[in-house]
């Protein structure tokens, strides 16, 4: 759908059937429907139209079969709108976009729950070796460490 007269024509048709079904579809099954995106095939003979309902699943189900009930209608709509030879085919497909974003978003305050309590639980945390883990070389409090024998005085009693 890159050409630009498709994208007209989409757009078009999301403002022709939004206007239909506040202004002349009056099914009450018909529930709270946006119609949130079109996409029209290339040739402009079918087009696929997005919709959500705000409600329980019962709406979704209900909205569904007042859709198809009046597709029609609308299609027919569309064709004297639109001004087109061939009027495409309309498909309501339930767009599932707002409840994956809302599964998303509980999987991001999980997250957050579980990352406030890791950093709760290593806030009084320590270490469990010693403060300073790297080698260091030894100081010995000997004082015969610090003498080097003097093997050229061996050597000179020869």
């Amino acid at each position: 759908m890159s050409n630009p007269r498709v994208r007209k024509i989409a757009d078009r048709i999301k403002v022709i059937v939004a206007e239909m079904l506040e202004r002349r579809i009056k099914d009450p099954r018909l529930g709270f429907v946006t119609i949130t995106d079109v996409r029209v095939s290339g040739d402009t003979l079918q087009a696929t139209v997005f919709y959500t309902v705000l409600g329980a699943e019962g709406d979704l189900d209900g909205s569904a079969a007042a859709l198809a009930s009046a597709k029609g209608l609308i299609r027919s709509e569309v064709g004297k709108q639109l001004g087109m030879r061939h009027t495409p085919t309309l498909e309501f497909v339930h767009d599932a976009l707002p409840e994956t974003a809302r599964h998303i978003d509980d999987l991001l305050e999980r997250v957050r729950e579980s990352d406030a309590a890791a950093a709760q639980t290593a806030s009084g945390a320590t270490y469990a070796g010693e403060p300073d883990p790297y080698r260091k070389p030894r100081e010995d409090d000997t004082d015969d460490a610090d003498e080097v024998p003097d093997v050229h005085a061996d050597l000179e009693d020869e």
